[in-house]
């Protein structure tokens, strides 16, 4: 068995999208509309064959958890980019162009190499080896 995609709901499709194709050499699909929902989404596909997709409706309500901290359910997504270097070269890319980084690149104890940053709608994403 495999993960087969993850869905974030998000406020700006086209932002996130962008994110996601720039920085992580996602490729989106033609976006999906369903006009009696209002609600649209892209699948966004990477060369492992995961997919992130991207939903937005109007009247999905926004979160309250407090991103700065920990909680219950989905945290992070974990993204590999295969090198200690392109860690930290990604890494300083993201924050260069304005993101949040809220863990620098550093050895965990558990064995990764990883930072942690925030995407445009603050969800958390490890870029690791």
């Amino acid at each position: 068995m495999k993960i087969e995609h993850i869905a974030i709901w998000v406020k700006d499709l086209e932002k996130m999208k962008a994110f996601y194709e720039n920085y992580f050499n996602g490729k989106a699909n033609e976006k999906y509309r369903n006009e009696t929902k209002g609600f649209e989404s892209y699948f966004i596909s990477f060369d492992s064959g995961a997919r992130l997709e991207l939903m937005q409706m109007p009247q999905i309500p926004d979160s309250k958890n407090d991103v700065y901290e920990q909680f219950i359910g989905i945290v992070h997504l974990a993204i590999s980019v295969g090198t200690q270097e392109k860690v930290d070269l990604l890494t300083e890319k993201i924050a260069n162009d304005g993101f949040e980084i809220i863990g620098k690149p550093r050895w965990t104890g558990d064995g990764y190499y990883e930072s942690v940053i925030f995407d445009p709608e603050k969800n958390r994403i490890e870029i690791t080896i």
